[in-house]
């Protein structure tokens, strides 16, 4: 007599909210390692069998290309940047050589060259380590291409499921049928990894590291996924799955109002990493941008963009915004988005090098022009423009990047709080900075010494961690002494039950993917001021970020009510 298995929960790190109920499906076995004895007959045409697989990077990237110009913002950059792989000289140059030499067949040539490309990042550690899964990635795409299979993606079904894997490429994620995959379950990964981000940045309940899920889940097993409380439930019972299903049916919209439920204002704003993100965050409803990143101008160019194209680009996300606030970031070059014109390719370790702010000692004329075409586009549009600098960490480089804006006619200027010293003196900062905008990412980063990219360390990465929390409580309180508004654009704003707690914090703003907002509106505006004070206190109080995490959702049982 057969029973009906009793639910079994999977505990993992929520990174996207939203409950979702669906079969599993298992990512399929990635691309098989060419046998290493496989060499080509003397009297084949090597030439001919060395082209095919310049030929296979062009197709390569070009599909890659396609796919990123389809996409918008974090995906495409992404997808950008996995092609670049797919097109590198070097990688391709040595595959070649080891046809032409060695006489291995085109996939076995490929596979060893990218092996010993993927080493040499491993070697340099930090986020040069982290690229070693996109090399995989374009690796295994140029083998399925060299032998005529098909490129590695996302299992094809006829009903909506759960996507579960050890891991996915971030090209992967930037690429899936959200219409077909309604959740990510994952066995490794972090918070803040590229995975996860673009999982919040496309609306996709998502749990990592989620212990157990390789042994335990086979294709077809009915799940629920709770990305909020991270939490992966196999075999649920009637009841799990009513639940699930019926939480899954509500469609959340923000009423352009951000709230507490005492009626204290809390600035509810949109990430925009290009132009044409600024229409899905109008629709969203919010109230306007909390950080418009830059990068996507100067990104994949062997020169910066002219000042004539940078006002042409800022001036569409400034018109999306009329009469509203858009807080643009200077350039934020350096550490995992090099550029070639700005910042050297040689350094031990860029995360801790020269990126951001610091690249304006040796090539001052690229914020100056910046800046130029920001007060171009800001004169010639009515958003309410603010400018901050990234990677500010002292007070003398306030006054410099103050003075900077004050002397192109930008007068609300002020700072990105990222590295631990910004956050401990934000009291010095502030009383030059006209307001402060935390990036949680990188906070986290260097207060936990711990890449963000890095999934080994991707148990440290985490901004409920009561350190990182007392570092915005510093940073709240430097603003207050200098009665200067302080911000939170960070992956952490995303997350409802951490809104609450930033909120508590005393931080006035959240800016976040815009899919996101609704979601932590309906949260906050449930929980009064008071509350959220509280439930901040308790997460100061806390000794780790899991205790701190379930001590607040436990306390706020308006998550499991709205599924978040």
């Amino acid at each position: 007599m057969s029973t009906t298995p009793s639910p079994t929960v999977l505990q993992g790190l929520g990174v996207s909210p939203g409950r979702v109920v669906a079969p599993a499906v298992l990512m399929p076995p990635p691309v098989t390692e060419p046998p290493s004895g496989r060499r080509l007959p003397p009297s084949d045409d090597h030439r001919a069998a060395a082209d095919r697989i310049a030929l296979a990077s062009e197709r390569v990237r070009a599909a890659l290309d396609a796919a990123a110009d389809g996409a918008e913002g974090d995906a495409a950059d992404v997808l950008h940047a996995t092609a670049a792989i797919a097109a590198d000289p070097t990688l391709v140059a040595d595959a070649v050589q080891r046809v032409m030499q060695d006489h291995l067949v085109p996939e076995r040539a490929v596979w060893e060259a990218a092996e010993e490309v993927a080493a040499q990042f491993e070697a340099l550690g930090g986020l040069f380590a982290e690229r070693t899964r996109d090399i995989h990635d374009v690796r295994d795409r140029l083998v399925a291409d060299l032998t005529g299979r098909p490129a590695p993606g996302i299992p094809q079904r006829d009903e909506p499921f759960v996507l579960v894997a050890v891991d996915l490429a971030p090209a992967l994620v930037a690429t899936l049928d959200t219409a077909r995959v309604l959740a990510i379950a994952t066995s490794a990964g972090g918070p803040t990894a590229h995975t996860a981000i673009l999982a919040r940045a496309r609306g996709i309940p998502a749990v990592v590291a989620a212990r157990g899920l390789d042994a335990q889940v086979t294709d077809g097993d009915l799940l629920v996924v709770d990305g909020g409380a991270g939490t992966v439930t196999l075999h649920p019972d009637d009841d799990q799955v009513a639940r699930a299903k019926a939480l899954a049916a509500v469609a959340r919209t923000f009423d352009g109002d951000g709230r507490t439920a005492d009626g204290r204002r809390v600035e509810l704003l949109a990430n925009v990493g290009a132009p044409a993100d600024a229409a899905d965050a109008a629709a969203a409803g919010a109230q306007g941008v909390g950080l418009f990143r830059t990068e996507f101008e100067f990104l994949d160019r062997d020169e910066a963009p002219s000042i004539d194209e940078q006002v042409a680009a800022y001036r569409q996300v400034f018109a999306a915004f009329a009469g509203r606030k858009v807080v643009i970031r200077t350039l934020d070059a350096g550490a995992d988005k090099p550029l070639p014109f700005l910042t050297a390719d040689d350094e031990a370790n860029p995360a801790l090098g020269v990126r951001g702010l610091r690249t304006a000692a040796t090539h001052p004329e690229v914020l100056e022009d910046q800046l130029t075409a920001i007060a171009r586009a800001a004169a010639a549009e009515t958003a309410d423009v603010w400018v901050m600098a990234p990677m500010v960490a002292t007070v003398a480089e306030t006054e410099d990047f103050v003075a900077r804006c004050a002397q192109h006619g930008l007068t609300t200027a002020g700072v990105m709080v990222e590295v631990p010293s910004a956050a401990l003196v934000a009291d010095r900062i502030l009383a030059h900075a006209a307001f402060a905008s935390i990036g949680t990412n990188d906070l986290t980063q260097y207060a936990m010494a711990a890449d963000r990219l890095l999934g080994a360390v991707a148990h440290l990465s985490d901004a409920w961690h009561p350190a990182v929390l007392r570092l915005v409580a510093e940073t709240c309180r430097g603003g207050a002494a200098q009665g200067r508004p302080v911000g939170v654009c960070g992956e952490a704003a995303a997350v409802p039950a951490l809104a609450v707690v930033l909120v508590g914090l005393g931080v006035s703003s959240l800016s976040m993917t815009p899919r996101a907002i609704a979601d932590v509106a309906a949260v906050l505006q449930t929980t009064t001021y008071d509350e959220c004070v509280r439930l901040a206190t308790l997460a100061l109080a806390a000794e780790s970020a899991a205790d701190a995490r379930e001590t607040v959702r436990a306390a706020l049982p308006v998550l499991a009510e709205l599924g978040l």
